[in-house]
């Protein structure tokens, strides 16, 4: 699925939930069926620099030239929004992630429901993911 399609579904859903609360309590639940991030990768290294919660982002590339991320955060509203961005980008390739413009944030109404400290740790973390696919671009590139 491309991370347009991936960012569609999500506009999708949440289209049907029209009060904040049901769309918090949802994010909430999205927060909770992320995939466990592993122990060791809750290391400073991996800490959002920005965010006001702890929220920690691991990215790995594939032998196919993916990039997969694991993240985690210890606020459940963090958490879920990390889900939202994982699941979009994750499984990508470094260009695919560059190349992308996450919409998403905008048409769900994220971007002005939340916290300036929290748009300020959106906006790290998405900075971040950006700045992995950038690394991982030049190793691919450096490869060849």
């Amino acid at each position: 699925m491309t991370i347009n399609q991936q960012q569609d579904e999500i506009v999708e859903e949440f289209s049907d939930i029209d009060d904040w609360m049901d769309r918090y309590a949802y994010i909430i639940d999205l927060g909770n069926a992320l995939p466990a991030m592993p122990e060791a990768y809750h290391i400073p290294q991996n800490l959002i620099e920005g965010c006001q919660s702890r929220a920690w982002l691991q990215a790995d590339l594939t032998p196919e030239g993916k990039i997969e991320f694991s993240a985690d955060s210890d606020a459940i509203i963090v958490k879920g929004i990390i889900s939202l961005l994982v699941k979009v980008l994750s499984g990508h390739t470094p260009d695919e992630i560059l190349d992308a413009d996450l919409y998403f944030i905008d048409k769900i109404g994220l971007a002005e429901h939340l916290s300036p400290t929290r748009s300020n740790g959106l906006a790290a973390l998405v900075k971040q993911m950006k700045l992995y696919a950038v690394a991982f671009k030049a190793k691919l590139d450096s490869g060849k």
